[in-house]
């Protein structure tokens, strides 16, 4: 009897074990709200302009192979100021794309930047932007050891007609329209949920360094 209750207790302390183990792995790989919001906010700032930079986010297997005009476009649309030294836009591009950005800025400034010689300042150059505004969705969000690995469905909102968002994917094909309401956001996001196939997709992969995300890799997701 004692040995049967031995037995009992062991296994009763495996299956909680087990249990404990479990609740561990589910809470650990579940993404609470906070996090989805300072996703979807880091990538809000390294979203770009199609027109502008060719691709609102281009793919890249390191950062520092990525599209020129995106990284200063990038920096550029992170400032505080439009008046900017050397060191600041080096600094800045650390904090966006962390410490392996590695990218040279031309002192002679570029397309992104005017360098003003009287005062050894760069000034941010204007962006002509079209009616088409670019976006993402978060699709899906896997939590990894140091970070993220995101799933985000890209397309456009056409703001040409006063009363209604025309929803257009990448390719500028109309998927639908919503009116413009105080919803119509949510109601934008459903559209595209239920038409996703029509979209493109592309993999984020995201690392927490120094207390904040920074992107590592875009890659795009083929159906």
């Amino acid at each position: 009897m004692k040995k049967m209750l031995i037995i009992i207790i062991v296994l009763a302390v495996i299956l909680v074990g087990m249990i404990i183990q479990k609740n561990r792995t589910i809470n650990k790989n579940t993404v609470n709200v906070q996090e989805v919001e300072q996703i979807e906010e880091y990538i809000s700032k390294i979203y770009m302009w199609k027109e502008v930079t060719q691709e609102a986010l281009p793919l890249f297997e390191n950062v520092n192979e990525a599209n020129e005009l995106w990284i200063w476009e990038v920096i550029k649309k992170n400032l505080d100021a439009y008046e900017i030294s050397y060191k600041e836009i080096e600094e800045k591009g650390k904090e966006i794309l962390g410490e392996k950005f590695e990218r040279q800025f031309s002192k002679e400034g570029n397309q992104s930047f005017f360098y003003d010689e009287t005062n050894d300042k760069y000034l941010a150059t204007e962006t002509s932007l079209d009616e088409m505004e670019d976006t993402f969705l978060l699709n899906n969000i896997e939590k990894t050891k140091d970070g993220y690995i995101v799933e985000i469905i890209e397309y456009l909102e056409d703001y040409a007609n006063e009363n209604k968002v025309i929803v257009k994917n990448l390719q500028e094909e109309e998927i639908g329209q919503v009116n413009i309401t105080n919803d119509n956001k949510t109601k934008i996001q459903e559209l595209v949920k239920n038409n996703r196939s029509r979209f493109d997709k592309k993999r984020v992969c995201l690392k927490n360094e120094n207390n904040h995300l920074i992107v590592q890799k875009v890659e795009k997701i083929q159906e």
